[in-house]
């Protein structure tokens, strides 16, 4: 009892400082193992931010994903997004992995999912918003000495049709539709860009489900249920091997 006792409170201990040093938790529940990533702050790129900043730094991310997609003991990745954005190359490397897991993913936006934050939150095979939640939509920014010539405009754009075609292929908003919220003019003080809010996010499709925690978390566990019987039905028929052998 005691040595039982031991182990669940090193169990308990791992799972605090997961969260207190990466902002993530395996949660294990009775049929399936879900793990918890939070994208908060300003997304960290190569340059270290100051110290006041709240962040989530992309060299903590990356592997932990990686991790996530190799281990037998989780079942699915669970996002919880409220970020101001940051660095668009690191950003869009968080993106780029989550799009190419193969495990059920489902993302969620509270409070804010901006900027860079667009392409995060529809990374995930199935993206849910908070109904008080927003996403600002905007041209890329750069910060530093900026060279007044033609290949700087033309170097920002290509940047920007990184993020509009990844942000595209995988949503439902129309191209047209995103690169005119892009370049509004109406909305931000001072500013190029819109703000959406929740059920402005799913009508334009670049969302697909307004809902809360419990929505996103059901529908997670739908989708690793699918997934189990799906191999249980490939391991039945034997095309888990490559020559169809038993």
């Amino acid at each position: 009892m005691k040595t039982q006792k031991i182990s669940r409170n090193s169990k308990k201990d791992d799972s605090v400082d997961g969260i207190r040093e990466l902002g993530s938790v395996t949660a294990k529940g009775k049929k399936d193992s879900v793990h918890c990533l939070t994208i908060v702050g300003q997304v960290e790129g190569h340059m270290l931010l100051p110290p006041q900043n709240k962040t989530t730094k992309y060299e903590h991310v990356m592997p932990q994903l990686a991790a996530i997609e190799e281990s037998e003991e989780i079942d699915g990745l669970l996002i919880l997004l409220n970020t101001v954005g940051g660095d668009v190359e690191a950003g869009l490397a968080i993106a780029e992995l989550i799009a190419g897991m193969k495990k059920p993913t489902v993302s969620l936006v509270l409070g804010g999912g901006h900027s860079i934050g667009v392409p995060l939150a529809v990374a995930s095979r199935r993206s849910f918003i908070a109904p008080t939640a927003s996403m600002t939509i905007h041209p890329v920014r750069m910060t530093g000495t900026v060279l007044g010539v033609p290949q700087t405009m033309t170097y920002f754009e290509k940047i920007q049709d990184r993020i509009t075609d990844f942000v595209v292929a995988n949503s439902h908003i129309k191209e047209e539709d995103f690169r005119r919220l892009m370049m509004e003019n109406g909305q931000l003080l001072n500013d190029v860009g819109s703000i959406v809010y929740g059920r402005e996010a799913v009508k334009l499709g670049l969302i697909d489900e307004l809902g809360s925690l419990h929505d996103a978390l059901s529908c997670l566990h739908q989708m690793i249920e699918e997934e189990k019987k799906d191999a249980s039905h490939d391991r039945s028929h034997g095309t888990d091997l490559p020559d169809g052998r038993n």
